[in-house]
């Protein structure tokens, strides 16, 4: 039996998998149904919360520049090479200071500071906390895990702490988004 060719990130930029979610873990393509409607919902409310937070900061800084950038789409961010890992966060938030230039065309060569992953109906625990720890060990300052059936987000830090939020709490952007702050309540409603 032939194991199948390892996949660089290059490779993973021209896959032809369009109605897919894919993701590179070690050189191995891994494949992902669409999530659905309610995780798009509270990936557009949560992106939107941000956007808007960054938008008000640059105004009330007198600022030309927002203090980093928002994506959404699984977006896709080299962590490690030879074998590639390229990973997707639903959401991802990356600083000026780490964004070096312009917006690559490809994916980033960095964590995002803030990754954000919304559970699908497909999820299964161990794949979730595998992309967390991923996250956290490239780099990423913040990780909230989002779980739009249970109503609840799990916000994982780098410094190995978490806490688990309910609709009573709301998510805040702690010292990476000092005054960010959405109601989990908000967040939630139908």
């Amino acid at each position: 039996m032939t194991t199948p060719a390892l996949m660089t990130a290059e490779e993973l930029l021209t896959y032809p998998e369009m109605d897919k979610r894919v993701e590179l873990v070690r050189g191995r393509l891994i494949v992902r149904e669409p999530p659905g409607m309610r995780h798009g919902e509270c990936e557009l409310r949560i992106a939107v919360a941000l956007s808007n937070f960054l938008t008000a900061d640059r105004a009330a800084r007198g600022a030309t520049q927002t203090l980093g950038c928002v994506m959404v789409g699984d977006p896709g961010f080299t962590l490690a090479s030879n074998p590639d890992t390229v990973r997707a966060p639903d959401i991802a938030y990356v600083s000026r200071e780490r964004l070096d230039g312009p917006m690559p065309h490809g994916f980033g060569e960095c964590a995002p500071d803030l990754a954000v992953e919304i559970w699908s109906p497909t999820d299964r625990p161990g794949a979730v906390l595998a992309k967390v720890g991923a996250w956290l060990t490239a780099g990423s300052q913040l990780v909230w895990v989002v779980d739009p059936m249970h109503q609840v987000v799990t916000v994982y830090r780098a410094d190995g702490s978490q806490a688990l939020l309910d609709v009573h709490d709301a998510l805040h952007g702690e010292e990476l988004l000092p005054g960010f702050s959405v109601s989990l309540e908000e967040l939630f409603a139908e």
